[in-house]
This record gives C-alpha cells, sequence and structure tokens, in this order.
C-alpha cells in the first residue's frame, strides 16, 4: 500500500495535533490535545471527580458539489477516576462505548499521556477508500467536567488533518 501523506491544520493555537496515516489495510490515527492537561483538570482529578476527554472522529473526503461525504466514525473517551484514600487513578478509554484499556496509576505523566494522547487508532479500513479521492479525519475533544472550557476557549477543541490514499 502507498503511505499516506499528510498536511497538519489545526485550531486552537495549534493544540489539537493530528497524523492519519495509512498502514497495511487501515487508517490509523495519532492525535494529542497538547496544552489540555491545565491546572483545573489537575484541581478537577485531585478533587475526586471524574475527569473525561471525549473526542469526535470523522474521516471524510472532499465533495465538489455537495457536503463532504463521512466515510468513518468513532467516538472515544480517556477518563480517569482518582481515588483519594489510595492516591492512585483508575484510566480506562473507550471505543465507540467499549472499554478498551483500563490502568491503574499513581503517576500524573501517565495520567496526562492518558487523557490527551492516542497512537495508532484504527478509524478505517482502506478497502472503504477511493485512491483517486483526498480525504482528511476531523477531530472534536472536550472535557468534563465541564466548569472551565479546555485551555480557557471554546468548550470544544476542533482540528482536521488532510492526507492522500494511493498516490
Amino acid at each position: 500500500m502507498a503511505a499516506a501523506t499528510l498536511v497538519i491544520v489545526a485550531h486552537a493555537a495549534e493544540t489539537l495535533r493530528i497524523s492519519p496515516v495509512v498502514a497495511g489495510n487501515r487508517v490509523l490515527v495519532t492525535f494529542e490535545l497538547a496544552d489540555a492537561y491545565t491546572d483545573s483538570v489537575r484541581q478537577a482529578i485531585s478533587s475526586g471527580l471524574r475527569t473525561t476527554f471525549t473526542y469526535q472522529l470523522e474521516l471524510r473526503t472532499v465533495a465538489t458539489i455537495w457536503m463532504d461525504r463521512t466515510i468513518a466514525t468513532a467516538i472515544v473517551t480517556a477518563s480517569d477516576q482518582f481515588d483519594n484514600l489510595t492516591r492512585r487513578h483508575t484510566l480506562t478509554r473507550t471505543v465507540d462505548g467499549r472499554v478498551e484499556d483500563t490502568l491503574v496509576s499513581d503517576d500524573e505523566n501517565v495520567v496526562r499521556r492518558w487523557l490527551t494522547m492516542w497512537k495508532a487508532l484504527p478509524l478505517c479500513e482502506t478497502a472503504k477508500l477511493d485512491p483517486s479521492r483526498d480525504y482528511y479525519v476531523r477531530i472534536s475533544a472536550r472535557a468534563r467536567p465541564s466548569g472551565e472550557s479546555l485551555l480557557g476557549l471554546a468548550k470544544t477543541i476542533s482540528g482536521q488533518a488532510k492526507f492522500r490514499f494511493g498516490r
């Protein structure tokens, strides 16, 4: 398979970095919400509030006349439930409502990476793609509790990255 060519276009001061790649017969997406682990997120976590980052992913193709066509979607979450007694974080990741991974840690750096970084998330089989078309992955991110918006900006941070398949 041909490798994907990417161009990253991110909003909100380039804090959402998105890298789609074609590997084997799949489109894989790696992304990071770089500046989202703020003091207010740390405070919410340390208070014992379950903290969840939700990412909505869309693989789309550009349409010449009408709206862009959606090829695949996924909703992924990364959650942290801090236990004040044991001083440990129970971390959970879901993809489209299914628990994909769990981890218990007392390391804040592990928590930060767990909530804000995803690596090689499978989004779509390449059989659904047309090599003559251009594609992009769009991601919208938000955090709960939402007492303060991410980065002190809009409640949802969005970004997108273009790529080509098969050229």
